[in-house]
């Protein structure tokens, strides 16, 4: 079977993307790493397939995607709607917040992002 995961081809950009986070990454990032968000694991700049995802929880098989001003043009919107069905063919779900939400309002999106856990840990 071939590797799904962080395929080697991608190593170079995640490192670029993970020294150059956007501002809202790094605030959400604050709240996911170090098993902060109930003890789950949370991995930044993580590819599956060929697609880079800005966060990624392997334990719940769940994306967290920030959306900036591209996404909302219609080739980013169209781009993005390809890409989440993909994740979903996959077994994958995918949660999307605007990059204000997580400036404006952090605690809904914490909530969001725990009601999309399966499991109890």
């Amino acid at each position: 079977m071939k590797r799904i995961f962080n395929r080697d081809y991608l190593k170079v950009k995640r490192r670029e993307l993970r020294k150059d986070l956007t501002s809202a990454e790094a605030t959400l990032w604050l709240n996911l790493k170090n098993k902060q968000l109930e003890g789950r694991r949370f991995r930044r700049q993580f590819s599956i397939r060929n697609f880079i995802v800005d966060f990624y929880c392997p334990s719940e098989k769940l994306v967290i995607e920030l959306d900036g001003t591209h996404h909302f043009t219609n080739s980013g919107s169209d781009s993005d709607t390809f890409r989440d069905e993909y994740l979903k063919g996959l077994g994958i779900t995918v949660v999307r917040f605007e990059n204000k939400e997580v400036f404006h309002n952090p605690e809904i999106v914490l909530e969001e992002i725990k009601s999309n856990f399966k499991k109890e840990k």
